[in-house]
């Protein structure tokens, strides 16, 4: 039976080899053919060569210098930006000796400088306590920690106080919970969208008596107050290391770009491998590095700028005051300062169209102003619409009465 079977099997096969058609059988030929070769085949061949002495070794071993797998930054700087130079370093040296801190880090770009920050030490379960009044970068960093937010009304001590006592209370409830738990406390020297500065004093002791850490926005204030422009710290003459970490872009009183951090050493290292602002982009052009330092030698060489400045602010704070249907916000030390409506009209889109209408008759005028921008959607507290205005230690006294008194008249025009 199996015989039958094996040669009826082999009828068929052979049947079906005569049945095939010719390209068919051609190339299951080549193939066979193919891995016949495949099998038989060496490998590889040897070449011939002559064997190098010992000494022609030695020799050769000697002359060989590996490349470098990435361009050589110093050996106790663990930067991951490996286009960074020698310029950036030095930059870092005199940020951290300008503000009396033991390191800093720069950015290359200055929003990016405490939205990435903030994240590199806040993370999920912790809990940020933070001004109404904060800036965007500010949010953006916030919402990159994924933490437990908590807001306090514009420079409220006391809510403030209020919200670390509820916290208190519910880290009683769960003392393990809370022992992992880190609190900050994040504010900016000078408000962007306000113009107001921090009691930082208050602040400071809020975060002794609640035991939190301190996060210092500083774009505003640096190279602006204090003496020597040190910023909200040498306003107050309060000691720098009482603040965990010091953040400011080189976009306003260093006429650069980027930004930096300050503080101790421990916290800036952190940031050179947490810092998502660092660790995923190029450093800032070199050119602009040293612009930076050549204007920090500029703070330092003529601190008399700073009063100067600082008398500049009042004197236009006070000659902006009592326009008809405008109202001046703003500490009268700060530089940037706003101009809003008295009275809204009830629409944001009416009251932006009013502050739109003054600003393109001041330029007509050759006074430059801007309205405050900002992302309606985004912002987690919406200021009102405002016009911005922002003082230079370059600008002269008759130019500052010009400005004044051309808003002045403008302002009348317009709202009456």
């Amino acid at each position: 039976m199996a015989t039958a079977m094996e040669q009826w099997v082999l009828v068929e096969m052979v049947q079906a080899l005569y049945e095939a058609p010719a390209y068919h059988l051609s190339l299951e030929g080549i193939l066979i053919l193919w891995i016949i070769r495949l099998l038989f085949s060496k490998t590889y061949k040897l070449q011939e060569r002559s064997d190098l002495t010992v000494k022609e070794k030695e020799e050769l071993i000697e002359e060989w210098q590996p490349e470098p797998l990435v361009p050589p930054v110093p050996k106790d700087h663990p930067a991951l930006n490996y286009n960074i130079v020698s310029v950036h370093l030095d930059l870092e040296d005199r940020l951290a000796k300008f503000m009396k801190t033991e390191e800093a880090i720069i950015y290359s770009y200055g929003f990016a400088t405490i939205a990435s920050a903030i994240p590199a030490y806040s993370k999920r379960g912790d809990i940020v306590f933070v001004d109404r009044a904060a800036c965007f970068a500010i949010q953006k960093g916030l919402q990159a920690s994924r933490s437990d937010i908590k807001l306090f009304k514009h420079n409220d001590m006391a809510d403030l106080e209020r919200l670390l006592k509820e916290q208190e209370i519910e880290d009683q409830k769960n003392p393990r919970k809370a022992r992992v738990t880190r609190r900050f406390i994040v504010v900016e020297g000078l408000y962007m969208n306000t113009g107001t500065i921090c009691p930082l004093p208050e602040l400071v002791k809020l975060k002794y008596k609640y035991k939190a850490r301190i996060f210092l926005e500083e774009s505003l204030s640096f190279g602006v107050l204090g003496e020597h422009g040190r910023g909200v710290t040498e306003h107050y003459g309060i000691n720098i290391d009482d603040i965990d970490l010091i953040s400011a872009n080189m976009e306003n009183a260093l006429a650069s770009i980027g930004g930096f951090c300050c503080g101790r050493s421990f916290v800036i290292d952190h940031q050179r491998l947490s810092g998502q602002g660092y660790c995923f982009s190029a450093s800032l052009p070199p050119l602009l590095a040293a612009a930076a330092i050549e204007a920090l030698n500029i703070m330092e060489e003529n601190p008399g700028i700073f009063a100067v400045l600082k008398e500049k602010c009042r004197q236009i704070h006070k000659a902006l005051q009592g326009i008809s249907g405008l109202k001046v916000v703003g500490e009268s030390l700060s530089p940037a300062f706003h101009l809003q409506l008295e009275e809204s009209t009830g629409s944001r889109e009416q009251d932006v169209r009013l502050l739109q209408e003054i600003v393109d008759q001041c330029m007509n005028r050759s006074i430059a102003l801007t309205q405050a921008r900002y992302l309606e959607k985004e912002e987690k507290c919406l200021p009102p619409p405002s016009i911005r205005v922002v003082v230079t230690v370059e600008q002269t006294a008759e130019e500052l009465e010009r400005a004044a008194s051309t808003i002045k008249e403008v302002a009348q025009a317009v709202l009456l």
